[in-house]
């Protein structure tokens, strides 16, 4: 019930009243998966980790344990349920705003688990590790929580550094040779006319796109080319009788804008020229512009393709 977006795009949404306060039934510890979609990335897709719809693997906290045991709990799970390379793994924390200061607390808990790791010190600061519906706390209007966070990003071998990167800081890295894979947002914050005050308690929200933990634990650095989308390029292939490598942007945007379209239309969605319906017109209508001269009908194998993910 709300009304400030069409579409379900991040994990919290539809946690927001407990969030804030209100005891949830299932208890203070959740976890969740979560079908997304986010419009507002439609013109990124393209690139080799941008997608408009995804699932969000959440873990949650409302009002139970907070930074220390979380953080830790954090690397656990990406070093040793994922096993993931420790070595590829680069943190940022909350560089702080206005009356919100640096998070030194998650910064301090994040050098302790290095530091035991026999790690060097891979953290970096940034003022956009902060997360509400609205984005930065700038951007928040009257009476909306958020929080900073602390993210983890992938390092892919196979990918050189753009002449605009600064070395190995993902902050300052946009060639995709770092992939933000997780991250745990300290919800205890909520918007008022007088600026920020504390929640009535202090939530986690751990959330992962699975799809980016997926090319993680594959070492892909192109999410298309993981076990999950591979099948549905193969199928573009095969339909459009043109290889994947010659026609990557296309072939990306066509196997995104189908998969989230299915889903759509699996949520009864149906395809309109006004709300939840135009964004779904519009997807349809872009992935068939990246047909170049395939016929549109010829598109079932690669629908069969997504149903059978």
């Amino acid at each position: 019930n709300d009304p400030t977006t069409l579409f379900t795009s991040s994990g919290m949404q539809p946690l927001i009243s407990y969030l804030l306060g209100e005891p949830h039934p299932s208890g203070n510890r959740l976890v969740d998966v979560q079908n997304c979609f986010r419009a507002v990335d439609i013109e990124e897709v393209g690139d080799n980790r941008h997608t408009t719809f995804f699932r969000m693997l959440g873990n949650w906290s409302l009002g139970d344990y907070f930074k220390s045991e979380e953080i830790p709990w954090f690397w656990e799970f990406l070093t040793k349920e994922l096993r993931l390379p420790k070595e590829k793994l680069y943190i940022t924390v909350f560089k702080g705003y206005e009356n919100i200061g640096y998070d030194t607390e998650a910064e301090k808990i994040w050098k302790e688990v290095l530091t035991n790791e026999g790690l060097e010190n891979k953290i970096f600061a940034d003022d956009t590790n902060w997360w509400s519906r609205s984005g930065t706390p700038d951007k928040m209007p009257g009476g909306e929580p958020g929080g900073p966070d602390t993210e983890v990003y992938f390092k892919f071998d196979d990918i050189e550094h753009s002449d605009k990167c600064d070395g190995d800081d993902p902050t300052k890295c946009e060639c995709g040779k770092f992939l933000e894979i997780a991250n745990s947002v300290f919800m205890q914050y909520i918007k008022t006319e007088d600026g920020f005050k504390e929640l009535p308690n202090k939530n986690v929200d751990f959330g992962a796109g699975v799809e980016r933990l997926l090319a993680a634990a594959q070492n892909q650095s192109d999410i298309f080319q993981t076990s999950l989308f591979k099948p549905i390029i193969e199928a573009i292939e095969e339909v459009t009788g043109r290889p994947y490598k010659d026609n990557q942007r296309e072939f990306r945007i066509i196997a995104d804008h189908l998969r989230a379209s299915v889903y759509l239309l699996d949520a009864k969605v149906i395809p309109s020229n006004k709300e939840r319906g135009y964004i779904l017109r519009r997807l349809i209508r872009r992935a068939v512009d990246n047909l170049g001269e395939t016929n549109p009908s010829q598109l079932e194998s690669v629908i069969q393709a997504i149903v059978e993910e």
